[in-house]
């Protein structure tokens, strides 16, 4: 491990301008990106049909990287055997950092194996650690492999770029790597080579990726990153669902749940306060079937939400809404979604580390309001929700242990 983070502090700072503006800012892609939030499920038909579709239709080539997964074998398998189910003429590309009896460095390199790449319709990446998969598709110098030009060559060409949690992580030019907890992140913040380092960015230099986002409370996590890079806009897609982007920067959510738009365009910080805080973030909720164009920030809402756009003057519920664990499973949406169709005005969760962690003490207040900007649509045939606009503040509190006494 010691190692690989040395090549990926090297990457970090010999590679950026490769990675960066000036190298992909030249290249425009025509493809498609399918950024899928991790636990796909076999039966998840509308996202692996969606990128069968985009790679060419019935028969489409698609190369299948499992070079993130613990097992690359039996993963990059299961995955062909999926893609294929669904149309496809999947093919396994033998590239992994774990995949026993094979020197990835010499397949990365592999004239016969880019060109098989070159000239498919469509590229997979698995899920696992995203680390293995810069590691086996980036050379030391920071340059990309035969094989990572190869796709470059797919996207370009108009192929799709699909990816789950690990295979997801990559798609900014920034991605996690060595991140410990969501509330550690908040706590201690991110450093280059260590919590963060280089992605592959496919989706550009602008737009920061996450993964496994509402069922892991990872939203929290996003914030601290982006503010370290200075990305306004980041993603985060949750789990068995995906993003389908295209040459125009139009987001469609398919699968499952939805994605996190986060917006720090007018978020402003105090430095001068002891904790990690952060004053008006825009949150953005996007439930499946919405669409989203990235650049003209233009929202629309699935068909089965069109007529149904809230009435701030006629909301639902009259409540207060607190949850002492903003960071749990899918806290963050249920709270936006009793908030957005709600006569309150605000609401808060707390998130609040172990005892025995250091700085224990410290803990945050997430607050959420809405504004005048905020919009909701709710689905005409679920309890399901899209959520445009409102706004987060952060804020460090103390937190007295221990938290109960006995009499």
């Amino acid at each position: 491990m010691l190692a690989l983070r040395k090549l990926l502090m090297h990457f970090a700072l010999a590679a950026m301008p490769l990675m960066g503006g000036g190298a992909q800012a030249a290249e425009t892609p025509k493809g498609s990106l399918v950024i899928i939030g991790g636990a796909l499920r076999g039966d998840n038909a509308p996202v692996w049909q969606r990128i069968v579709q985009l790679a060419g239709g019935k028969g489409a080539r698609i190369a299948v990287f499992p070079s993130a997964a613990a097992n690359p074998a039996r993963s990059g398998q299961f995955i062909v055997g999926r893609l294929n189910q669904h149309g496809a003429d999947a093919f396994l590309v033998p590239l992994a950092v774990k995949l026993e009896g094979s020197d990835f460095r010499k397949v990365a390199e592999d004239a016969a194996l880019a060109a098989s790449v070159r000239s498919a319709g469509g590229v997979y990446f698995s899920g696992g650690d995203q680390a293995r998969i810069t590691q086996a598709m980036v050379r030391a110098d920071g340059s990309r492999s035969a094989l990572l030009d190869a796709v470059w060559d797919v996207y370009r060409r108009g192929g799709v770029v699909a990816g789950t949690s690990a295979g997801a992580a990559i798609m900014s030019s920034t991605m996690f790597y060595e991140v410990k907890t969501v509330f550690s992140t908040l706590r201690s913040g991110v450093n280059e080579g260590r919590e963060i380092a280089p992605g592959l960015g496919f989706i550009g230099d602008d737009i920061f990726i996450d993964q496994h986002l509402l069922t892991r409370g990872r939203f929290a996590r996003m914030i601290p990153a982006m503010l370290k890079k200075g990305y306004k806009i980041g993603l985060g897609i949750d789990e068995n669902t995906a993003m389908v982007i295209d040459s125009k920067r139009q987001v469609e959510i398919v699968g499952y749940k939805g994605a996190l738009l986060i917006d720090l365009t007018r978020a402003s910080t105090d430095p001068k306060a002891i904790g990690f805080n952060i004053s008006g973030v825009n949150l953005s909720y996007l439930d499946r079937g919405d669409k989203y164009d990235i650049d003209q920030r233009r929202f629309i809402p699935s068909p089965e939400k069109v007529d149904g756009l809230l009435d701030p003057a006629r909301p639902s519920l009259n409540l207060p809404i607190f949850t002492a664990d903003i960071l749990g499973p899918n806290a963050v949406i249920d709270l936006m979604e009793k908030l957005i169709d709600n006569a309150q005005k605000e609401a808060v969760g707390i998130a609040i580390g172990h005892p025995s962690e250091p700085l224990h003490e410290l803990g945050f207040e997430f607050k959420f309001s809405k504004t005048g900007d905020s919009v909701g649509y709710s689905s005409s045939v679920a309890e399901a929700y899209s959520i445009l606009n409102m706004r987060l503040d952060i804020r460090p509190i103390e937190i007295q242990y221990p938290l109960y006494r006995y009499k």
